[in-house]
């Protein structure tokens, strides 16, 4: 190449383990065909590490400990950001955008906690902030949602956002085993982390759903927005009881759009918990570390993305799919589509959300106690939609799935029944979703 097209674009790459390694190796052997499809050649600046001892497969030349000083070099021009949490990433990124450099990041924590700040940073520096790699991996689903999608109004967007709790509740249900059995194994395989709290307590996929729903909705959404439920308290029984009524257990991101009911407009729920869905369900099919996003929009109707959601490979090719978007706005001059927050749109609290719920109890094998159970759903409002009872004597059981009702009438209902004397325990309780 000849003339301005010969002049490379610079990339200062903050962090380099398993995915940012990824990065950098695909940037290396895909260097001519990124050139091309960009229209200048990509070059990496440099690389910020913490320990350079522990990159011997990278140019020493390319190492530093300084992200800051590589961030604020003249002659880079973009930044790709895969080193996680909050700090030091947020100021770097500020730092960068701030310097004129457009910005890709695989950092869901981060711009599910300060997704507003970014943005505005961006828009006030005209640059690009871009972060694919955020949610769900390689599944091209961000953009679509901001740009594809952006001229239709989206309804719901419900997923499976996180490999590690899928692979063990499909485990639970393909074997029968518990999840602290199922735990374990995702460990040895390599699906969960020695501290897989993040994961199966709900806090990886929180920070996701924040971020579908800020985009979905063009509405400022947190992490601290969205309620969070893990399935470390699913049961092998739980998984049973689904089974039993033709259903799966996940653990779901739901972002909807809510009519508030009085004439006020709309609010939006955003909530992460374990919840029954259909086996015809096209979610419940996505089995094992594999993601999968369903979306119910206007004039589109439904649509469904899925594919790998984690892993060096699959993130480092959503990050270098953003990483040729930016450079190739850079080269025209000029900034992509952001995000938007026109819509204002306020989250609604989990106890006004309208859920249903799937509730086992072990109960008296005598007459009225069924009609006693039904009373104590009327008094809280709550509809009943299927009832079944199975065995006899001390192996009664009740199974009872609602209709919608505010969630908060559901748990308080759940409450009083542990506490009446016709019901010797409740054995199972998951919401429910797609009947």
């Amino acid at each position: 190449m000849t003339g301005p097209s010969s002049t490379p674009l610079r990339v200062a790459l903050l962090g380099c383990g398993t995915v940012g390694s990824a990065v950098l190796r695909l940037l290396t052997d895909q260097g001519a065909d990124l050139a091309a499809r960009i229209g200048r050649p990509i070059e990496v600046a440099g690389v910020a590490v913490r320990r350079p001892d522990r990159h011997p497969g990278v140019p020493a030349g390319l190492l530093t400990t300084d992200a800051h000083a590589l961030v604020a070099r003249p002659d880079v021009d973009l930044v790709v950001e895969v080193i996680g949490g909050i700090e030091p990433a947020r100021t770097l990124l500020l730092a960068a955008m701030a310097a004129g450099k457009s910005v890709v990041s695989a950092n869901k924590a981060l711009l599910a906690d300060e997704g507003v700040a970014l943005h505005a940073a961006a828009a006030a520096a005209g640059v690009d902030l871009y972060y694919e790699a955020a949610v769900a991996g390689a599944i091209p689903l961000l953009r679509p949602l901001r740009e594809s999608l952006a001229g239709d109004q989206l309804r719901r967007v419900v997923g499976i956002v996180n490999g590690t709790t899928n692979y063990i509740l499909s485990s639970m249900a393909e074997t029968g085993a518990g999840f602290g059995e199922a735990l374990a194994e995702a460990t040895e395989a390599g699906y969960a982390e020695a501290d897989p709290t993040a994961d199966v307590d709900g806090f990886d996929a929180a920070a996701k759903a924040a971020i579908l729903a800020s985009l979905a909705f063009h509405s400022r959404v947190t992490a601290a927005d969205v309620y969070r439920e893990g399935i470390s308290a699913v049961s092998a029984t739980d998984v049973a009881r689904a089974a039993e009524i033709g259903c799966t257990v996940k653990l779901l991101a739901i972002c909807e759009r809510v009519p508030n009911g009085n004439g006020s407009g709309d609010s939006i729920s955003v909530r992460v918990h374990p919840a029954m869905i259909p086996t015809s369900h096209p979610l419940a099919a996505v089995n094992g570390a594999f993601n999968a996003v369903f979306v119910e929009a206007e004039a589109a109707g439904q649509l469904m993305f899925y594919g790998q959601g984690a892993g060096g490979e699959p993130t480092a090719s959503a990050v270098l799919g953003d990483l040729v978007a930016v450079a190739r706005n850079r080269v025209s001059g000029a900034a992509g589509p952001g995000a938007t927050g026109y819509a204002g749109l306020l989250t609604r609290p989990m106890a006004e959300t309208p859920t249903r719920y799937h509730v086992s109890l072990d109960v008296a094998d005598k007459p009225g106690v069924l009609a006693t159970v039904a009373s104590e759903f009327a008094a809280q409002g709550v509809s009943i939609a299927t009832v079944r009872q199975d065995g006899h004597g001390d192996a009664a059981t009740l199974v009872i799935v609602t209709h919608r009702a505010p969630d908060a009438a559901l748990a308080t209902t759940v409450e009083r029944l542990r506490g009446m004397a016709a019901v010797r325990g409740v054995t199972s309780v998951l919401r429910v979703e797609g009947l």
